[in-house]
């Protein structure tokens, strides 16, 4: 009878796309311009502009995820209904669903851009869950909003596979971010410039649904901005701190409720540190698993510490500190190892829109703690990674010199950390553990083929005698920021410009040495630090070594999205077969637990150089 009545109680939690428990707090909260005119234009004195999704043609489902879908209490019968594309995507209205775009600006490469906006996405609504949980679902691609300025407001297909993929994959890596339910694809096509080269064709309009708690991001308290002193633009509601407050209460209401509001000054300095914190944790695990987002503008930050707005992100695979995902990020300023500065950077931009109503010393000194907060945030995921059980002082040593050893042999960033899971330094030789090691790096007759720079070596030697020119002035002024060139990616392609030089000299033997002895050197350092490591627990090595190689097995995926992987899926799309889209999507639900041998891709793609067998 008690298991009866279980399932019973569970089935009356589900729902039908007819009956989604729809509250929509923020349209209640939150000052909304309720004008029907649509087109391209500011939107002052409101957080939220009412829309409507422009119907699709012959809308039909790509792929869905079930998991996602149960946050808002979906079951796979009602995603299988022939009618689910219809509503997926705009073209049959969601009852309970109430339509708008979000107000935000933002700093985008540094520069204070003004409005932005939902420009191809839209609120649809907040669905309270059977388990009390509110969850804020989006459409992306459903149509233009006032903020589409002269784009279509539409989506294509390739560019959402990439972020259902990514989302999904990135939620089941442990990640914090949103998540992707569907994506619908439809008959009707938009022109774009695939590759900017001039020449357009034709692609599906394409819809996804995204889900997060809220999609506020650290532009939405950007709208409040006075002109800016370099690009003199302003924000769409400058100086309105009444409406700031108003979203500082909801914020604080709905998203961070264990914080007291007893004293107004006091919260606004606790959510920015809360936000702050988890910023921090948030890019150490993006390090940690070797994602570049490629678009780290502010309004591309969540103030809830989650992954927002998959655009031109990448996976590395060849490890490369000045790693690039975005082709039109020239400068390099939104590279790998630039993640954890430029964030830190968004969050005192967030900062300067709090100091309309706490002062700005008491918010400097939250933003003093990032590095504290991060280091340990990105040690903790770094020691998982390497099977350290203990804390020691010299753990950023030696994180740092494996990473260069990895850069000095261009291993590949994931597969690295699966040797060393693999290789059994605590009982086994070192020569044993080198060769190991040596598979996860790339070939010589490789080298030019995968490691590339942003500048040419002539330009790059032109710029960093300017790079040198202003370094030592005190004032900080370097004219290159002026036209978004970083001085570190100029530094970096100088390095890697000698290192192709000195590998252009070398035979495949010579390659091969080099990469031993590198190897060797960092794996005699890990072994010392392994020995010390076991000192600090009580049990014997084998049960020591079986512990510590569970923890890397829960720290070290097998399978990531790589980009050839997507754009194979990608090709078969666009070409009506949704197969390998709908297996990536399975396999990424289970990144560290899928064994390589199975993974359907690696048997049936060409393989990458670097793929562990």
């Amino acid at each position: 009878m008690l298991r009866h009545g279980l399932r019973n109680l569970s089935s009356m939690s589900l729902k039908t796309l007819e009956t989604l428990n729809f509250d929509n707090a923020a349209l209640a909260d939150l000052p909304v311009d309720n004008s029907k005119n649509n087109v391209p234009r500011q939107v002052p004195n409101a957080c939220f502009a009412r829309v409507a999704p422009t119907p699709l043609a012959s809308p039909s489902t790509v792929v869905y995820s079930t998991k996602a879908m149960e946050l808002i209490d979906l079951p796979k019968s009602e995603l299988d209904r022939p009618d689910f594309p219809s509503y997926l995507c705009g073209s049959k209205e969601i009852p309970g669903a109430d339509y708008a775009a979000h107000c935000y600006c933002g700093h985008q490469f540094g520069y204070f851009s003004g409005q932005l906006g939902d420009g191809a996405t839209m609120y649809v609504g907040e669905v309270v869950n059977s388990k009390n949980e509110r969850w804020e679902i989006q459409f992306k691609g459903a149509g233009k909003t006032p903020f589409s300025r002269s784009a279509d407001g539409r989506k294509v297909l390739r560019s959402s596979i990439r972020e259902f993929l990514a989302s999904e994959a990135m939620y089941h890596l442990g990640v914090p971010t949103t998540r992707a339910g569907s994506c619908v694809v439809s008959t009707d096509t938009v022109v774009r410039d695939v590759f900017y080269t001039g020449r357009n064709v034709h692609e599906k309009c394409t819809v996804i649904l995204r889900i997060a708690p809220t999609f506020l991001r650290f532009g939405s308290f950007e709208i409040f901005k006075s002109i800016d002193r370099v690009t003199s633009r302003v924000g769409s509601s400058p100086g309105k701190t009444d409406i700031l407050n108003k979203m500082l209460d909801y914020t604080l209401q709905r998203f961070y409720p264990e914080i007291s509001r007893e004293d107004k000054e006091t919260a606004v300095v606790e959510l920015y540190r809360a936000i702050m914190e988890r910023t921090a944790r948030l890019v150490a695990k993006w390090q940690a698993v070797g994602f570049c987002h490629g678009v780290l503008n502010t309004d591309n930050m969540s103030v809830m510490g989650i992954t927002i707005d998959y655009g031109p992100y990448g996976f590395m695979e060849t490890y490369d500190p000045a790693f690039i995902c975005n082709g039109s990020d020239k400068g390099g300023r939104y590279t790998y190892q630039a993640q954890p500065a430029i964030c830190k950077w968004n969050v005192g931009k967030l900062g300067e829109m709090f100091s309309l109503v706490v002062p700005q010393q008491k918010l400097n000194d939250v933003l003093s703690t990032w590095d504290t907060v991060y280091n340990t945030a990105y040690l903790e995921q770094m020691r998982s990674k390497l099977g350290l059980l203990s804390i020691h002082s010299s753990d950023l040593d030696l994180v740092e010199e494996l990473l260069t050893a990895m850069y000095r042999t261009q291993s590949d960033f994931t597969n690295t950390f699966l040797r060393l899971q693999d290789i059994d330094i605590v009982n086994g030789g070192i020569e044993e553990c080198v060769e190991g090691m040596v598979s996860v790096c790339l070939p010589l007759h490789l080298v030019t083929k995968f490691v590339t720079t942003t500048y040419s070596k002539e330009d790059c030697d032109q710029l960093l005698k300017l790079v040198r020119m202003y370094a030592s002035r005190e004032d900080g002024y370097n004219p290159l920021a002026m036209y978004g060139i970083e001085p570190e990616v100029v530094i970096r392609d100088a390095e890697t410009h000698r290192d192709l030089e000195r590998l252009a000299k070398m035979t495949a033997e010579d390659k091969d040495k080099m990469d031993r002895d590198v190897w060797r050197v960092w794996l005699s350092k890990f072994k010392a630090r392994l020995e010390e490591d076991h000192k600090c627990q009580v049990d014997d090595m084998d049960t020591y070594n079986r512990k510590r190689k569970e923890v890397m097995a829960a720290a070290n995926p097998k399978v990531i999205p790589r980009n050839h992987v997507l754009q194979r899926a990608i090709s078969d799309a666009e070409n009506g077969d949704y197969d390998l889209v709908r297996r990536l999507r399975d396999v990424f639900e289970e990144p560290y637990t899928t064994p390589v041998e199975q993974w359907m891709c690696e048997r049936e793609l060409e393989k990458p150089p670097c793929v562990v067998t």
